[in-house]
């Protein structure tokens, strides 16, 4: 499929509440529009997620990460700016998303994604995406597109074909907790 018609399907598919089966910068993983709650339950129902577990999402552009966070500690945009691999950062409170996405404790996961594909995506969207590890709850993430569980690749709304992979580290983005008085937590190198 043409790179620019898989940009369009994957919007149509987003836009209906649809779950899309995706390449990030990190790992292929499973998404859906962060912001619209039916479409995060139907994500949370696919991979047998736990309620409470929130989400990693993701977003274009550092700018785009005020209207998710309700404060963000100043060292997060130094981390952001300076960090050399993909970067999640989880932060104290969200807000403008899904109930589901957030943390049991209102926290939300946020990276930049680093991804030439996703970032076209997220431009034309206009709206963060969920961005969890294509992989039913408790199996290992897939370090390509060949270890992805046949199910999921069957069930997804829709499945960006497998050459649009190039920016994809198979690797899981680091993560980092950032708390009130500049607290640092690393959960994930």
């Amino acid at each position: 499929m043409e790179y620019k018609k898989t940009i369009e399907e994957a919007l149509k598919i987003l836009r209906s509440g649809g779950i899309i089966l995706y390449p990030t910068d990190t790992i292929w993983g499973l998404g859906c529009d962060a912001t619209n709650e039916e479409a995060v339950k139907k994500l949370m129902a696919l991979k047998g997620r736990p309620k409470g577990k929130g989400f990693v999402i993701i977003v274009d552009l550092a700018a785009r990460i005020p209207s998710y966070v309700v404060d963000i500690p100043d060292m997060a945009w130094d981390l952001i700016e300076l960090s050399d691999k993909p970067l999640t950062i989880v932060f104290d409170m969200g807000k403008n998303l899904a109930p589901s996405v957030y943390g049991e404790n209102g926290s939300i996961a946020i990276r930049v994604t680093q991804s030439r594909f996703c970032q076209q995506l997220l431009s034309r969207f206009g709206r963060p995406l969920v961005s969890t590890s294509a992989n039913l709850c408790g199996m290992p993430y897939p370090m390509s597109f060949n270890d992805i569980n046949a199910e999921l690749k069957a069930k997804a709304d829709f499945v960006v074909p497998q050459g649009l992979d190039a920016d994809s580290t198979g690797i899981p983005s680091s993560i980092i907790a950032l708390g009130k008085g500049n607290l640092v937590k690393v959960i994930r190198d």
